[in-house]
Parts: structure tokens; C-alpha cells; sequence
């Protein structure tokens, strides 16, 4: 059974910094790319940044040069560093990576974390 469980989620004061992470665990064959998406209150769910396996990155317009999306291959873990955050980044976060396991390739969804950030 593979799970993707994130932490590091929480309550924090507007400039403040938070960092995610995801680990995926389970019988893997491999990760193909991977990503951090958000949804907020009333919104669509939406990416907020993405990285392939070999580490090119993508990211939302909203959070260029604030947010930085990482990943340890090793750990099987995802990152997002999430600096000068805003009251607009709360929402909660999901890690999202497309996997490959002995039954074939599939998409897979972490629980999701609340990120709140305070005025």
C-alpha cells in the first residue's frame, strides 16, 4: 500500500516561513514527478508547484521566489520551503506524485496539511 503523508503544516504570522514535507512510502518502483497543490476555502484546487525527476520546477505565479519546491530521490520525500508567506497562502496543502508501483502507474494524494497564515 503506498501512502503519501505530509507534516509541517501549521499556523504562522504573515512574512513568517513554513516548510512541507512529503514522504511516500510503500512498495515503489519509481517516482516520476511530484507536486504541491493547494486549496482554499471556496476555491478550486490548484498547483502550486511541481518537479520533475530529474528536478526542473515549475511554480504558480503567486509564489515565484517566495516558495521553493525540493526533493531527497534517497527519502523518497518532497519539500516545499515557503518563505514571506501571505494571508492569500492559506489554504490546505496536498502533496500529489505520480508513481509506479508492481500494479502499473497511478496518481496519488497525500491527506493534506493546513497552512495559515495570520495578518
Amino acid at each position: 500500500q503506498v501512502q503519501l503523508v505530509e507534516s509541517g503544516g501549521g499556523l504562522v504570522q504573515v512574512g513568517g516561513s513554513l516548510r512541507l514535507s512529503c514522504a511516500a512510502s510503500g512498495l515503489l518502483l519509481r517516482i516520476n514527478s511530484m507536486g504541491w497543490y493547494r486549496q482554499a476555502p471556496g476555491k478550486q484546487r490548484e498547483l502550486v508547484a511541481g518537479i520533475t525527476s530529474d528536478g526542473s520546477t515549475n511554480y504558480e505565479d503567486s509564489v515565484k521566489g517566495r516558495f521553493t519546491i525540493s526533493r531527497d530521490n534517497d527519502k523518497n520525500t518532497l519539500y516545499l520551503q515557503m518563505n514571506s508567506l501571505k494571508p492569500e497562502d492559506t489554504a490546505v496543502y496536498y502533496c500529489n506524485a505520480d508513481l509506479i508501483t508492481w500494479e502499473g502507474r497511478s496518481d496519488y494524494w497525500g491527506q493534506g496539511t493546513q497552512v495559515t497564515v495570520s495578518s
